[in-house]
């Protein structure tokens, strides 16, 4: 299955703090694929086009910007049911390296830090942050000046690091582990990553950290804001997600070997989870997807 998804090589150079693309189209045609650099992608007049990144499959609106900043997270935008004819796509490629010298460890930057490492899973901004910057992108292709050029840049990244955004995909498709401050949390994050296939129970997971099951439920939804018993089906949900495009297991399988144990109540819980059937998911990856 993977040999599906393309590993784009982009144009941008060593030379270059970032690429643009500042795209007119009829349509989107390219297939799913991931590369190294950073990306932080614009549509508009786009209504109706199919957005996946990672296990997150959406239907979006005629305004749409996600960034992403993992090496390994699969994206594309589909033409889907998308009817216009005048698309236009801003895409902006950047290196990691970009933020040199600890730059993005120094205060100034605390909230652009902590919105390039959410984006490792991918994430989408509401219409009301993409107007707050929609004036620095519209103009940024057109900055003759290079040095002005990254000014802007920056400053739409540190404009949108101040704005509410959502996550995309799941932590455990994106081999991302969410960072908690309290290490109790974090002591039980590892264990459910260690030991998902297994059943799992509170009690289990309270005596862990020395607490009362009572008290360590409470605990984990004021600091996560899940319940425990749904935290561990996201994570499950993930896994299987990743052996639907990674391998070609049957969907039985993969069910029991994420830690269900009924696979009608699986199809169940993935179809509430995903909108759609286990094996949709796997065509919406797998289908017209080639090797590049």
């Amino acid at each position: 299955m993977n040999s599906h998804i393309i590993r784009e090589i982009t144009p941008l150079s060593d030379s270059d703090c970032f690429y643009i693309a500042d795209r007119r189209k009829k349509e989107f045609t390219y297939p799913i694929h991931r590369h190294r650099e950073f990306e932080l992608n614009f549509t508009e007049n786009s209504k109706g086009v199919r957005r996946i990144v990672g296990d997150s499959i959406e239907i979006i609106g005629d305004y749409d910007l996600v960034l992403i900043t993992s090496k390994d997270l699969e994206h594309v935008w589909e033409q889907h049911e998308c009817t216009s004819t005048e698309i236009r796509e801003i895409t902006i490629q950047f290196s990691p390296e970009l933020f040199f010298n600890n730059l993005l460890n120094k205060n100034q930057f605390t909230s652009v830090n902590r919105m390039l490492k959410d984006a490792e899973k991918g994430i989408s901004f509401p219409l009301s942050a993409i107007m707050r910057v929609y004036s620095l992108l519209d103009k940024l292709s057109s900055e003759a000046d290079g040095f002005y050029a990254v000014v802007k840049f920056l400053t739409i990244l540190y404009e949108l690091s101040k704005c509410p955004y959502v996550m995309l995909s799941s932590s455990a498709f994106a081999r991302v582990e969410p960072a908690f401050d309290d290490k109790r949390i974090t002591k039980v994050q590892e264990y459910i990553a260690d030991h998902f296939r297994e059943p799992i129970s509170l009690p289990q997971l309270a005596d862990l950290v020395n607490m009362t099951p009572v008290s360590f439920s409470r605990f984990f939804k004021l600091c996560t804001g899940k319940n425990i018993s749904n935290y561990i089906i996201d994570v499950r949900i993930g896994a299987v997600a990743r052996l639907l495009v990674d391998t070609s297991m049957s969907i039985s399988e993969i069910c029991y070997d994420c830690g269900f144990n009924n696979l009608s109540n699986f199809n169940r819980i993935f179809l509430k989870k995903k909108g759609c059937s286990p094996k949709v998911f796997r065509e919406n990856y797998c289908k017209k997807r080639v090797l590049v």
